[in-house]
């Protein structure tokens, strides 16, 4: 993964590390934002309060690009829990 370059996960991809109860809104498996150079989505907790799951390129490129998305949602699920 170059850190200048789009980046991308399927839905498949985003709900495998969703804890259970968890899902997605909106987009669904989330989009590219070009203007943050974020790979953003948002996700729902068991009680129905979103989220924001964002992984960037710099990540990608130095943890890998799966590793990014759980790091990403790891630090959500911490946030979540207060």
């Amino acid at each position: 993964m170059r850190r200048d370059e789009a980046l991308g996960y399927t839905e498949v991809e985003v709900r495998s590390y969703l804890p259970t109860g968890w899902g997605l809104a909106r987009t669904r498996s989330g989009a590219w934002d070009d203007k943050k150079r974020l790979w953003r989505a948002t996700v729902i907790d068991n009680v129905e309060f979103d989220w924001p799951l964002e992984v960037s390129p710099d990540e990608a490129a130095e943890h890998g690009r799966i590793e990014a998305l759980r790091l990403a949602m790891n630090r959500v699920y911490r946030e979540r829990l207060g």
